[in-house]
């Protein structure tokens, strides 16, 4: 049985412009300019440099309607076949007086490949390298083979066919970790460390008594029982740190430190730059955020040109009519989105200086005020959404270093008189207390509680817990020295 009934719901339905604008607000300055490029290679009707004229910023015909499509006109006054409108394809914002800001980039080797390089000394059969070289593409960007030897002899007779046992796969392995750097192919940290530790002098008493710490006793030093380790090889406090200096000069990424040679070199470009002039707070917005763009007049003047040719046009050229206006209502909405980029971006963070004045004044975290998505979506009347995604990808450069905005955003808290201060006021003492505490007996969460208390902020032990791990800041037990 068909049954009908009416139902009414309301749909938001966003505009094309709304959308480009939430995707550019998205984009941080140093990608701003590939986007430009992009679109301008994209769209021959956008080019680059300011509109001088005032009269070149007038619209293009707005009673070009359905009606006018279907009319004749003649453009070939203007277009032929064997020419096409020149555009810029390129972006140069910049002159010879403006810093090069281009991001440089390393050209070494990847991790892998230094690894492979140093597999082509060792004499190896053709099917041991291709088992070697199999291993070396299952580590992690840490050095770690994390894959059972099991697993691997099944992917190597399954993908590659070759049959081989996981004693093979052990001794290719043992002249993998031969490899530099020391540690690499280690299964687990206390393999990656004794790897390390047995290249150096075995001689050295402070190194053989590492070795054994690390051999014998790895569960007590990972949870720093000291005790422990002092009463097993009847040794001095002293002679204890001294073979801890050199367990903590051993890397547990060999890996990851050789990738951060090979990465990308890549520097934060600050969206805005902030100075402090005479006791006032004076925010910029970066230059590369604000490119000169404008609608190409070639382009405007190819469509005026169909007003005056009308009742003459071919189907191809109506068709090429229809490029050309699609093409400029393109770029006016490019370059309109570009401007409410802009115009959205210093809104957000001068509303953002001004609830946390007394921060940007002084660099003193302690003053930095309880706020959230919502406290600067309502001063700036617009959707926490649209604060959200300025927040979460845009850095501020200001006297005290650089920063990401979403950093200055943070819950309160009540003090012991009833004061709304920030979480991140709290955490920024909890972290100080713990950098100052004794070593030798470090404060446990209830002691770092009640010291809190008594610097008037009156948190309970779960909280200090959760900020703790927030901070990266191990349990007491895991932070004691000797």
């Amino acid at each position: 049985m068909l049954k009908q009934s009416l139902q009414q719901k309301l749909f938001q339905k966003l505009s094309p412009q709304q959308i480009q604008l939430m995707k550019l607000l998205q984009v941080p300055t140093v990608a701003l300019e590939q986007r430009i490029k992009e679109e301008l290679e994209s769209n021959p009707a956008l080019e680059e440099g300011s509109e001088i004229d005032a009269r070149e910023q007038e619209e293009y015909p707005d009673d070009y309607n359905e009606e006018n499509k279907r009319d004749d006109f003649d453009l070939s006054q203007y277009i032929s076949d064997d020419e096409v409108p020149s555009y810029k394809t390129s972006i140069r914002n910049s002159g010879p007086d403006v810093e090069d800001k281009s991001m440089p980039l390393s050209m070494g080797k990847s991790f892998h490949e230094i690894l492979i390089t140093q597999l082509g000394l060792l004499k190896l059969s053709e099917d041991d390298r291709t088992v070697a070289e199999h291993l070396i593409g299952n580590l992690d960007d840490a050095g770690y083979l994390r894959r059972e030897l099991e697993a691997i002899v099944d992917d190597l007779a399954f993908y590659q066919n070759i049959s081989t046992t996981e004693e093979r796969l052990e001794g290719l392995l043992k002249q993998v970790q031969g490899m530099e750097p020391a540690g690499v192919g280690a299964r687990n940290l206390q393999e990656c460390l004794m790897l390390q530790i047995k290249r150096k002098k075995r001689s050295d008493l402070n190194v053989y008594l590492a070795s054994k710490i690390l051999e014998k006793t790895f569960d007590e030093f990972t949870k720093k029982h000291y005790q422990k380790i002092i009463k097993k090889f009847e040794v001095t406090e002293d002679e204890l740190k001294l073979a801890l200096e050199e367990i903590l000069k051993l890397n547990p990424k060999p890996g990851g430190s050789m990738n951060e040679t090979q990465r990308v070199a890549q520097t934060v470009v600050p969206d805005f730059h902030l100075n402090i002039e005479d006791g006032e707070l004076q925010l910029s917005l970066n230059s590369r955020n604000a490119p000169e763009l404008k609608v190409s007049r070639e382009y405007k003047e190819l469509l005026k040109g169909y007003q005056a040719n009308q009742g003459k046009a071919s189907k191809s050229q109506k068709d090429t009519v229809m490029f050309v206006r699609q093409k400029l209502d393109s770029a006016k909405w490019f370059i309109d989105a570009i401007v409410q980029r802009q115009n959205t971006l210093l809104n957000t963070m001068q509303t953002i200086i001004n609830l946390q004045h007394d921060y940007f004044l002084t660099g003193d975290e302690t003053k930095i005020r309880p706020m959230i998505l919502k406290d600067i979506a309502d001063k700036i009347e617009m959707d926490i959404s649209t604060v959200s995604r300025v927040s979460n990808s845009k850095y501020i450069q200001t006297p005290y270093g650089t920063f990401l905005l979403k950093t200055f955003f943070s819950e309160s808290m009540q003090n012991d008189k009833g004061e709304e201060v920030s979480t991140r006021e709290i955490k920024k003492i909890l972290q100080d207390t713990v950098e100052t505490e004794e070593k030798k007996k470090p404060y446990t969460d209830e002691k770092l509680a009640a010291i809190l208390k008594e610097k008037g902020y009156p948190i309970a032990r779960r909280t200090v817990a959760k900020y703790r791990e927030q901070l990266s800041i191990p349990v007491g037990r895991l932070r004691k020295e000797i």
